[in-house]
């Protein structure tokens, strides 16, 4: 009556032995550690520099404990103690120099046999490393959203050939201004159709004649909103790669808010200086034929002019219409001039950038051309009364004046940089991509990884306690069966360690009370069955029909507690955030696991004490 067939036990002992080796690297703890990665694909972590870093650190004295290369573009160098990591990441920093990002990190220390497996993640509240909270600016994306629609408006008139006086910002909409009522009639049956779901336009009188008045669609608002979100989210995960982080957490919060989460990270300054910043470069052709001298004293710019400040203070006049913007650069890496071994940008263009510049660049050669770095930092202040105020610095400088030798086209560099850091900074902002509205901080958490090693004690300690009271109380009450439950509930641990190793999923505080909470749910499952089966024993079924019925009666009780709990878990991962999704996620995997080891695993148990030819008379239970 109470026999499994050979392929159930094969199973069983396939996730068995699956779980125990998958599990097996989380009981090695994690070192300290430097990671090297390459800032671009002409500087290979190769031999050559994993020997430079082997020799650098040997001549200042530093113990390496292990040196790891990954696919020629990152190295993993351990250490003993995390002062040996500090002093070990500054010297290879200065030996590297700009073509290498260097940054603290905590590896696992397993063997080499088993590094094709890797730990579960720990989260920040158990790892240590640095929180932001960052507010998307809407109101900027917005308004670059009008800009970008007044330079389309005029392009499409000029296109269509329909005479106007001009296109004015007025607070949130535009106003484009016509001689007659014709003409706005007729850009208005063109217009309309190009921009249909974009744009509402109303007819307007003005001083000076026939306008229309362009607003912006709410449809078009919370489309551009979701973008410059979605688009943020994008260009913050792309800087936090070139930083060197491993295991970043970047997820949206609400609807103009997102979260950063950098584990490992023990200096927040570098973080938050690429994080919040908004970087782009415009090329200008400048204005030689005017004195800018005078032009600054008096206050009176040339048309057709504007007036910059080159970085040694001098000023400078550039034309109004730019050659070239960011906006078209799709690598960026930093690098030494050839020439005077000054530190400089090598920019590379796509396609239509390319074009435009090329035709650009062509039509002006032998004059000079000027590089402007413009930056964008949004400050927050605190106030005495809880509200928050923000003020967005923007900041335009002449980084570099050059005669064009020759056309220009895809490939270029650019120097005036004051050092390799400075250089290298300028290359990971352009890399990533420019923000599609500034974000600015307003939480800033800084967790230590004392303060993570204590966490990662005392929710150790919970599991375990809470793990050896649910053994003896069950070993004490139901014996022999206990005994069997208790083997399942190790097994269920060991399962629940090795699926969140498998699946690469974030172990936060949160997800180890997810589970304590699924070893109490695991054995609630086996006291179901246990009580079922004395309850049969009581009504006067033999042993072997008391364990039949009392696991196939159970069965459907179980299986209703635990759907409804694994419903409850998907909506909380769906609906939920950050810790929240850490919890969902522990408690879902635990109430699978639970339901096979103490469904499946301890009846194979039970079956191998007192099924097949056994009669036994009396269960210890």
């Amino acid at each position: 009556m109470n026999r499994y067939p050979m392929w159930k036990y094969i199973i069983i002992i396939v996730v068995m032995l699956g779980g125990l080796i998958l599990a097996l690297p989380n009981i090695y703890p994690s070192q300290p550690a430097v990671q090297v990665t390459s800032s671009s694909p002409d500087f290979p972590l190769d031999a050559s520099v994993l020997q430079k870093i082997k020799d650098t650190l040997t001549e200042k004295g530093i113990p390496v404990e292990d040196t790891q290369s990954i696919d020629n573009s990152k190295a993993l160098i351990r250490f003993d103690t995390p002062d040996t990591q500090l002093a070990a990441a500054d010297a290879i920093k200065t030996s590297l120099g700009s073509k290498y990002n260097t940054a603290l990190n905590l590896a696992p220390a397993t063997p080499g046999w088993l590094r094709s497996l890797k730990p579960m993640n720990l989260g920040l509240d158990l790892r240590g490393g640095v929180h932001f909270l960052m507010e998307v600016d809407m109101e900027s994306a917005i308004d670059k959203s009008l800009t970008r629609h007044s330079e389309e408006f005029r392009t499409f008139l000029r296109e269509k050939k329909i005479s106007y006086l001009g296109v004015k910002r007025v607070t949130d909409h535009l106003i484009i201004q016509f001689k007659t009522t014709e003409l706005r009639d007729q850009a208005r049956q063109e217009i309309k159709g190009e921009y249909r779901n974009e744009i509402d336009f109303e007819d307007e009188e003005t001083a000076k004649g026939a306008a229309l008045k362009a607003t912006l669609t709410q449809t078009n608002i919370n489309n551009t909103k979701r973008f410059a979100l979605q688009q943020n989210i994008t260009t913050l995960r792309k800087r936090v790669n070139e930083l060197g982080v491993s295991e970043p957490i970047i997820q949206q919060q609400g609807l103009e808010r997102i979260v950063v989460q950098l584990p490992g990270v023990q200096d927040p300054s570098v973080a938050k200086e690429i994080l919040g910043t908004t970087a782009t470069l415009e090329f200008r052709l400048v204005d030689e034929g005017n004195d800018p001298y005078s032009a600054q004293a008096s206050g009176r710019i040339p048309v057709g002019d504007k007036l910059f400040v080159e970085r040694n203070g001098n000023p400078i006049l550039l034309k109004s219409r730019v050659m070239l913007t960011g906006d078209y650069i799709t690598d960026a890496s930093s690098g030494f001039d050839q020439r005077d071994q000054r530190p400089s940008v090598t920019i590379v263009l796509d396609g239509k950038g390319a074009k435009l510049f090329a035709k650009s660049t062509g039509a002006n050669v032998q004059k000079l051309m000027g590089v402007v770095f413009i930056e964008h930092k949004t400050v927050v202040t605190k106030q005495d009364d809880g509200t928050f105020t923000k003020n967005t610095k923007v900041s335009k400088e002449v980084i570099n004046v050059a005669r064009i030798q020759e056309q220009l086209s895809k490939r270029f560099q650019i120097t005036g940089l004051d050092t390799p850091q400075e250089a290298y900074n300028l290359a990971l902002l352009l890399r990533a991509g420019a923000l599609a509205a500034p974000v600015y901080i307003v939480e800033e958490r800084t967790i230590g990884p004392s303060l993570g090693a204590d966490n990662i004690s005392a929710g150790f300690k919970s599991v375990v306690i809470g793990f050896v009271l649910v053994l003896i109380f069950m070993a004490f009450y139901y014996r022999v069966f206990g005994l069997v439950a208790n083997l399942a509930l190790t097994l269920n641990l060991i399962l629940i360690v090795a699926a969140l190793s498998m699946l690469q999923a974030t172990l936060t505080l949160p997800g180890i009370a997810g589970i304590v909470l699924t070893v109490g749910m695991a054995v609630d499952a086996n006291v179901l069955i246990y009580e079922r089966i004395k309850e049969e024993l009581r009504n006067g079924l033999t042993p072997q029909a008391a364990i039949q019925s009392g696991y196939e009666k159970a069965f459907s009780t179980i299986a209703d507690a635990n759907i409804t709990t694994l419903i409850a878990a998907v909506v909380l991962y769906g609906m939920g955030t950050g810790p929240i999704k850490g919890f969902a996620i522990t408690l879902a995997i635990g109430i699978v696991s639970s339901m096979f080891t103490a469904i499946m695993g301890t009846r194979a148990v039970i079956n191998l004490i007192y099924g097949g030819s056994k009669r036994p008379k009396k269960l210890h239970i």
